[in-house]
């Protein structure tokens, strides 16, 4: 079917997820053969804190681990939070020794795959069903099957890199991030087909996806802003290419997903999802390959920090100057004052981000660093104000009398 740039386009958050994961590996295999040709730098930190962060984002998100699926709750959220940070901090800082990132990496490669592909042959409601049912769901098992094999070969491959040749490495890793996309594809057609099936954390009782993003992002800018202090100390290396590749890769994520960028929110077309597949490109290439894109990406993701933070102030702005005038005459309950007072503070830390990447040195390194860290914690603080909001809001909804109820539905 053709498709116009601007006609919607329903991802599910799985196929996303697996797309830009597919996109990673894939594209790591096609850098690694200049890499072991000896003609392109390679910063494996960057590709292994990566891998680490989409780890995190399928189990906070989907509440699916390299184990399995396991039920939402507040212990597995700890979990994908402790991952997310573990792969951050592995992007940003190459000179530590990343044996832990190693490790958790192989767990989940290869003991990770070899139990998914085993809960997948043994269990009644997937390669039974699957094979039994024509239609979208007959390619499922091999697609599958594919992922779960080169998961645990690329596994022993994170263990043991001399299994393999340079150039046989390579091929393994263009293969493993073919077959994740091949899956990725085979999902989307599947939950077209089947929309009841697809679900996220947050149909389950978890955080929703917008509440998800707000937390991995204020924990990469708190780590971040944390982090920038013992470097402009000089007590610390740090990668720039990879910090802005992960940037650009969240944005990516929530383009796909939602539409929302870091200027506002669109409505999710083949033009968005374009712009997000160019920016994880951009992302990914930045993380595995140090300094090749610091200087476009610096001043795309600087521009996007203003306008973000200018946009915010031109909407809270009046938002709160309308309620605090309201207060005298009708009781306005406080969370609303704090919802915009922390919006007006989160759009002025994303300019003075913005200013300091555009024009370095307009603001000491050390002060960066905290204004990082602050933007961070507002924006975990903006994400309990809105949990609280939906609560009000349900609780609301729950009172409502049912002859009203019966009004609304007649």
């Amino acid at each position: 079917m053709r498709r116009g740039l601007f006609d919607e386009a329903c991802l599910p958050l799985e196929t996303v997820l697996l797309f830009i994961a597919g996109m990673t590996v894939f594209i790591a295999g096609i850098l690694l053969f200049p890499v072991f040709a000896g003609v392109a730098p390679y910063y494996e930190n960057g590709l292994y804190g990566l891998l680490l962060f989409f780890f995190a984002l399928q189990t906070v998100m989907l509440g699916k681990t390299p184990f399995g699926e396991l039920p939402v709750s507040n212990a597995l959220l700890a979990v994908g939070v402790t991952i997310a940070s573990i792969g951050i901090v592995t992007c940003f800082i190459p000179g530590i020794p990343n044996k832990l990132a190693r490790w958790m990496l192989v767990l989940c490669l290869g003991p990770g795959g070899a139990l998914l592909l085993l809960q997948m042959l043994f269990s009644k409601n997937k390669l039974r069903l699957w094979l039994r049912v024509k239609g979208a769901l007959r390619p499922l098992p091999f697609a599958c099957g594919a992922v779960y094999a080169l998961s645990m070969l690329a596994g022993l491959l994170v263990l043991k890199p001399e299994l393999l040749t340079g150039y046989g490495t390579a091929t393994a890793v263009l293969l493993y991030g073919a077959a994740i996309l091949n899956l990725s594809r085979v999902l989307a057609v599947v939950y077209q087909e089947y929309p009841e099936a697809s679900a996220d954390a947050g149909d389950k009782g978890g955080l929703p996806f917008d509440k998800a993003m707000l937390m991995l992002t204020g924990v990469f800018m708190v780590l971040l802003g944390g982090l920038l202090v013992p470097v402009n100390l000089g007590l610390l290396p740090f990668s720039g290419s990879a910090q802005l590749g992960l940037l650009m890769v969240i944005f990516s994520v929530q383009m796909l997903a939602a539409g929302s960028t870091p200027i506002g929110v669109f409505p999710r077309s083949w033009l968005m999802a374009y712009l997000g597949t160019l920016f994880a490109g951009l992302g990914i290439v930045s993380c595995i390959v140090p300094d090749i894109l610091v200087a476009p990406l610096t001043l795309l993701v600087g521009v996007l920090n203003i306008l973000s933070g200018g946009l915010t102030l031109a909407k809270a702005l009046p938002s709160l100057l309308k309620t605090r005038k309201m207060m005298p005459s009708v009781p306005v309950p406080s969370l609303l004052l704090r919802l915009y007072s922390t919006q007006i503070a989160l759009g002025g830390l994303s300019v003075m981000f913005g200013s300091s990447m555009l024009a370095p040195g307009i603001i000491p390194g050390l002060l960066i660093g905290v204004i990082l860290a602050a933007n961070g914690g507002v924006l975990l603080y903006l994400m309990r104000l809105l949990l609280l909001l939906d609560a009000l809001a349900e609780s609301a909804d729950g009172t409502q009398p049912e002859s009203d109820e019966q009004s609304v539905c007649s």
